[in-house]
């Protein structure tokens, strides 16, 4: 034992020191660089702090939305041990209360559009190594395309100084595992041109994401109108088998528990959950990312996306946007039941939804929705009495 617990030791150190050699191996660049990263809204992406002086034991990252801008903002606590709760973390939200810096390297959580700009890892002196260009692509508007209908995704649009085009992510695992279900591709927008601002790397030469730095101004225009891309497709794929212990083996409190069980409900974790009639209600499904496979079933009904995704009908009550939530809006009772999530393909949790008439209570003369309520009235039978009074004058004026 005591032989183990050293090698665990001495090889904890050569992993720390592995470490150290990352920053030693890769040379911190004379001149600042800006690689480029493009990512979907509500997403959450981590940059890596690529290199540093040895002696320096924590960094610091600031943020800019344009280069050479005169407001940044400072991104740590000056210690460089920032930790957020992923799971406390809202669309919308200020993005000082949505990052993190672990190992050097900053963490964003739920990254909106707003989140775009220039990233770099430094000191608090202000020194500088290493920077990123951060494109957050906007999911309003998005194109969808149902390959099992026959669509397609946009054409390239070639210009004589650029092209834009969309390059498309691997198929995401089957959503449903043992039924039909679907699969999504995302594209993000793309730009190639020889006109690029050279401070800007990218992976393949002259070729940047749209909404970069790198793009010039006078492409902008253009640019801004092409948006992000999904492709969906229906698939099937089996369940993996459980491994079910030997008869005999099975414990008789397991017996005794299946006992009470309902066999054609789906062994998940399942909240409870009251909503009232008349109000909106947004369920997120435990653990999913917006780049995940997340469907959603209501009791045995398949929610499915070519007809429950969001823009594809005018007038949706319901639907799944595409950070995986499911919406209800204007809740009604014929909404209250199980809604089932599935995540990468396993089904992971469950919401039962009871729809309840919120309590009436008597309205008093103090009350704010009395005070606006006798006010509107007020205003509106004297913009009344004005209207008749200002008739009657222009008809006798007219005799």
């Amino acid at each position: 034992a005591a032989i183990l617990v050293s090698l665990v030791d001495v090889l904890h150190a050569f992993a720390i020191e592995e470490k150290g050699d990352v920053f030693k191996r890769m040379a911190c660049p004379a001149f600042l660089m800006f690689d480029n990263a493009a990512y979907l809204a509500d997403m959450t992406f981590e940059l890596p702090c690529n290199c540093k002086p040895e002696e320096v034991s924590s960094v610091i990252w600031y943020f800019q939305k344009n280069m050479g801008s005169h407001k940044t903002t400072v991104l740590t606590d000056f210690a460089g041990t920032v930790v957020v709760d992923s799971g406390h973390i809202h669309a919308g939200s200020d993005m000082l209360k949505r990052f993190s810096i672990r190992m050097f390297s900053l963490i964003v959580f739920r990254a909106q559009v707003t989140d775009s700009g220039h990233y770099l890892c430094g000191t608090k002196k202000g020194d500088f190594f290493y920077g990123y260009d951060v494109d957050v692509q906007p999911t309003k508007h998005i194109t969808v395309a149902f390959v099992d209908r026959g669509q397609h995704v946009q054409d390239d649009y070639t210009k004589k100084l650029f092209s834009l085009f969309t390059t498309f992510w691997d198929w995401t695992r089957c959503d449903r595992c043992g039924v039909r279900g679907e699969q999504r591709r995302i594209g993000l927008c793309y730009v190639q041109s020889a006109q690029l601002h050279p401070r800007y790397r990218t992976a393949v030469p002259n070729v940047t994401s749209c909404g970069s730095r790198a793009v010039p101004a006078r492409f902008q225009h253009p640019v801004h109108l092409r948006r992000p891309e999904v492709a969906i497709r229906s698939c099937l794929t089996p369940c993996l088998k459980e491994e079910v212990p030997e008869e005999g083996m099975q414990a008789i409190s397991n017996v005794i528990s299946k006992l009470g069980e309902k066999p054609w409900l789906p062994h998940v974790p399942t909240q409870f959950h009251k909503q009232p009639v008349g109000s909106g209600l947004i369920i997120a499904c435990p653990g999913a990312r917006p780049e995940h496979a997340v469907a959603w079933d209501k009791d045995s009904a398949r929610l499915y996306r070519s007809r429950y995704l969001v823009g594809v009908n005018k007038s949706m009550r319901i639907f799944i946007d595409h950070g995986n939530h499911l919406h209800i809006q204007r809740v009604r009772v014929s909404d209250g039941g199980t809604y089932f999530c599935w995540r990468e393909g396993k089904m992971v949790a469950g919401f039962r939804l009871s729809v309840i008439y919120p309590q009436r209570r008597r309205r008093t003369l103090d009350d704010p929705e009395t005070i606006y309520a006798v006010k509107a009235i007020g205003v509106s039978y004297v913009v009344i009495s004005i209207v008749f009074i200002i008739i009657h004058i222009c008809r006798c004026c007219q005799r």
